[in-house]
């Protein structure tokens, strides 16, 4: 009688790994960002001392504003297409982890019903309460990770105890925070590229942090 090997259980690949497409855009758009700021400074820099007016050129700017998403989403495709097995895999725990916080948000909501009134402002649904407690989640880790590292895995850790959230969604949840938040800056820099170069430069600058922020996060394995 002969019997088969069980399959190997797939190695997970770590973070940076998983996202190392994501992870090189973020690189090359900090790049961008700061190319884009030496385009209005560096004429600036070299112009004579006597020289009132410094024409500028602001259209980098512009352009590192307007491609920034679209090169972000990109490479999150050509990641997922990578690792469809990871892919899977995640979208089974989020599956999970979604459940439970929407049975959770329901049993809290059934104590609220008893309670006293609720006042004129409806609750949020269980799903979308769900959602929104994972994104909570993120914007709390992020802003955490600014200041402490160490301190925002903790908090990772102690977010993910009780099952309702998982370890990777957490801290995917917010790298998305910290790469909005560039975004939306490069789009003020956008704005005022036409009539504030300076402030356009220096919002480009602004971004680059919120998107090494989110390289750190999409780099970091707590196991």
């Amino acid at each position: 009688m002969t019997t088969t090997p069980d399959a190997p259980t797939p190695v997970r690949p770590a973070r940076r790994r998983r996202h190392a497409r994501l992870i090189a855009a973020l690189a090359s758009l900090i790049g961008a960002c700061a190319e884009a700021a030496g385009e209005v400074y560096g004429p600036v820099a070299v112009a004579p001392l006597d020289q009132e007016g410094v024409e500028v050129d602001t259209l980098s700017c512009m352009r590192v504003a307007m491609s920034g998403p679209l090169l972000l989403d990109m490479a999150r495709s050509e990641d997922d297409a990578r690792w469809p097995d990871e892919v899977a895999r995640q979208q089974a725990a989020s599956r999970r982890t979604y459940a439970a916080r929407c049975a959770l948000a329901t049993a809290q909501d059934a104590v609220h019903r008893r309670g006293p009134g609720r006042g004129p402002v409806p609750l949020p649904t269980a799903g979308q309460g769900a959602m929104m407690e994972l994104v909570s989640a993120g914007d709390e880790v992020a802003a955490r990770w600014r200041r402490d590292p160490q301190e925002a895995a903790a908090l990772v850790l102690e977010l993910t105890a009780g099952g309702e959230l998982a370890v990777d969604e957490v801290l995917d949840a917010a790298v998305d925070a910290a790469t909005v938040t560039g975004l939306l800056t490069l789009s003020e820099a956008r704005t005022a590229a036409t009539s504030d170069p300076s402030m356009a430069a220096e919002l480009c600058l602004v971004a680059v942090p919120h998107f090494s922020l989110a390289v750190a996060l999409a780099s970091a394995d707590l196991d």
